[in-house]
């Protein structure tokens, strides 16, 4: 009996094929349109993981200087930190895998006739293990590089790119500020962060090279520290904060003149920001599901008007009221179901071409496709009830004498 019903749903829809169109239309952009939303929506939270995880596992910034309330960086005047805080977090924390000091200026890159803008970083080569960064070509800083501040550098993907082009620099000389430098190797190329910023444009040195040659004091700009792994990141965090505050003398009820960014929270913060804009843009695009619902029923309420006297003879002739009322019920339910699957197909081409537009990763779930297509179908039976009942409920004679 239902593979009948669904036959002369079939055929009605058929015979009817621009009303049916324009019926299912709302249910297309609907469905479409919360597919590409989601799909987006997930591509972009995996495309800010990737990003911080290129930043480096497990994580811990230690910065001098504490966050503007609402964001907008750090207030100014804090004292930057001393060579002593990276030994003291490097022997007095067991939770830490490495910890690395920075010391961060901007320099003028010159080789040749090329010349690029960008920023020297001083550091050790706990800088490479703790930012998860390899150099994929040359090597890193011998002991005595380090020890002598020696004037070797190690070069960014992007400043190899704008000094060198395509040629192999290791071993050639380029000049930093007023000072020449050998390069000794490569970065492996890590590309863009979430905040856009272009994570291969660096130049890194020796940290005494960067205080003797540049900076010309002992400071150190940040901290990069990694905990041995993901569960002990908050406990490391914790453990920063007592020994930071301690070495700073900072008073049991006075605030921290420095900050420990947790990378970890930064990205569950965006990935919460990012789910309740996509929920918030879908609930918009799912009002087209309402809108199409609408359609569904008003051109159900037509047919059961047009079809009256059809309704009429298969009542006379023994059909029961539940007959009637499920047949149009399949009718509306194909209706919407077929809508839902062209939705589903323009959302999911959708989704494809704007992931490779934006760069994101096109994340297919199945579980989203199979609930849109679900949910449609739904519409369309929840929209038919009331003209299916008022179908089944026709009194046979009035239905045969209706013209």
């Amino acid at each position: 009996m239902l593979w009948n019903m669904l036959m002369l749903a079939s055929r009605e829809i058929r015979r009817n094929i621009l009303r049916s169109g324009l019926t299912i239309l709302g249910i297309v952009i609907g469905v479409a349109a919360v597919i590409t939303m989601v799909t987006l929506g997930g591509g972009a939270t995996e495309r800010i993981k990737g990003d911080i995880g290129k930043l480096g596992f497990n994580l811990l910034i230690v910065v001098p200087g504490v966050e503007r309330k609402g964001g907008g960086g750090l207030i100014p005047g804090a004292e930057p930190f001393e060579m002593a805080d990276v030994e003291a977090i490097r022997e007095q924390i067991p939770l830490v895998d490495s910890a690395a000091p920075v010391s961060v200026h901007p320099v003028l890159a010159v080789a040749g006739n090329r010349n690029w803008q960008t920023m020297a970083q001083g550091s050790d080569n706990a800088f490479f293990r703790t930012r998860n960064w390899p150099v994929k070509q040359g090597r890193q800083f011998t002991p005595n590089e380090l020890r002598g501040g020696k004037a070797v550098c190690i070069l960014g993907e992007s400043v190899r790119r704008e000094l060198c082009g395509q040629r192999d620099p290791i071993g050639d000389k380029i000049r930093l500020g007023r000072l020449s430098y050998e390069v000794v190797g490569i970065l492996e190329a890590k590309g863009q962060s979430f905040t856009g910023e272009d994570q291969d444009d660096l130049v890194v040195l020796p940290l005494r090279t960067v205080q003797r040659r540049v900076s010309g004091n002992r400071k150190v700009s940040m901290i990069y520290v990694s905990a041995e792994s993901e569960s002990a990141t908050p406990r490391l965090k914790d453990s920063l904060n007592r020994l930071m505050r301690e070495r700073r003398r900072i008073p049991a009820d006075a605030d921290e003149d420095f900050s420990v960014r947790d990378l970890k929270e930064i990205s569950e913060l965006i990935e919460q920001t990012t789910g309740v804009l996509t929920a918030f843009v879908s609930a918009i695009a799912a009002v087209s599901l309402l809108v199409g619902g609408i359609g569904i029923m008003n051109t159900t309420l037509v047919t059961v008007t047009e079809r009256t006297r059809e309704i009429g003879t298969r009542l006379a002739i023994g059909a029961l009221e539940r007959e009637v009322l499920l047949q149009f019920l399949v009718e509306a339910a194909v209706l919407s179901a077929f809508g839902g699957s062209v939705g589903i197909v323009i959302g999911l081409t959708s989704a494809a071409g704007l992931a490779a537009w934006m760069e994101i990763p096109y994340m297919f779930d199945v579980k989203i496709v199979a609930a849109a297509f679900v949910f449609s179908a739904l519409v369309g039976v929840v929209f038919g009830c009331y003209p299916a009942m008022k179908a089944a409920r026709l009194n046979p004679i009035d239905a045969l004498r209706h013209e």
